[in-house]
């Protein structure tokens, strides 16, 4: 059983795996609140300060680590708006 679930998991968090120009790994915060199945973006975003905190607290750079940037993001009628989204 653990298996499986193992395996759903990395399959899932695969599928929504960004790749850079430079061949960094990175994740978009709102999918993966999606995925962990929070129900707002706004309740995950405690989360993500956490985990800069720790990030922080173990000597790394959070900017190596946490990256904000501009998603353009279709909100009907053919319009789009610039969202602003944190790269994990």
């Amino acid at each position: 059983m653990k298996d499986n679930l193992d395996l759903i998991n990395k399959v899932v968090f695969e599928c929504i795996k960004r790749i850079d120009d430079e061949g960094n790994e990175f994740w978009y915060a709102r999918e993966l609140a999606k995925v962990l199945e929070y129900s707002e973006f706004r309740k995950f975003m405690p989360v993500i300060k956490k985990a800069m905190t720790s990030c922080q607290k173990s000597a790394q750079d959070i900017n190596d680590h946490f990256v904000q940037v501009a998603v353009m993001v279709n909100i009907g009628s053919n319009a789009v708006r610039k969202l602003n989204e944190a790269g994990i």
